[in-house]
């Protein structure tokens, strides 16, 4: 039986600045991500749509969305597969298209992981359980555009 999950949280729109959206240049695009016990997140738009880029942005939070995902998957799966995993880090990037009618859309994003396992003898099991944790992350499987993987594994000590 599948099992159904529910998240919720407030965006909340800082932006006015005394006139509203009177006009396009008349606001800032912040707002900030609200959700129970757990820390804000200010957000904006890209500093290419007048945004403020010292904030996370919709596209930042995707691409971050799929990082952390496959991460927590992959961890997930070397835990019961016995790779120890001592460290991880991703260099996520993504690309996304504008389209002529203003709207636009992700065409990939790719996910290049720096896994440092425990011992040399696990550094090829540790690179093939990336496509395994590509395949279980549950915001990959939402996405209509790819999301490759370029991970590389390292000893310890290496």
């Amino acid at each position: 039986m599948d099992k159904s999950h529910n998240y919720s949280l407030t965006v909340k729109w800082t932006g006015n600045r005394g006139t509203g959206t009177s006009d396009y240049r008349s606001y800032d695009r912040n707002h900030v991500i609200q959700s129970e016990l757990k820390a804000d997140i200010d957000g904006s738009s890209d500093l290419a749509f007048r945004g403020d880029k010292t904030r996370y942005n919709p596209e930042d939070l995707l691409v971050a969305s799929l990082s952390s995902c496959h991460m927590l998957a992959y961890l997930h799966l070397c835990a019961v597969g016995g790779v120890v995993v001592t460290d991880y880090v991703d260099h996520a990037s993504g690309n996304m298209v504008e389209t002529s009618d203003g709207g636009g859309h992700f065409t990939e994003v790719t996910l290049k992981p720096v896994v440092t396992v425990k011992d040399s003898s696990m550094i090829d099991r540790a690179n093939e359980l990336h496509h395994k944790a590509g395949d279980l992350c549950f915001i990959a499987s939402s996405v209509n555009f790819p999301v490759n993987h370029r991970p590389t594994a390292i000893a310890e000590g290496n």
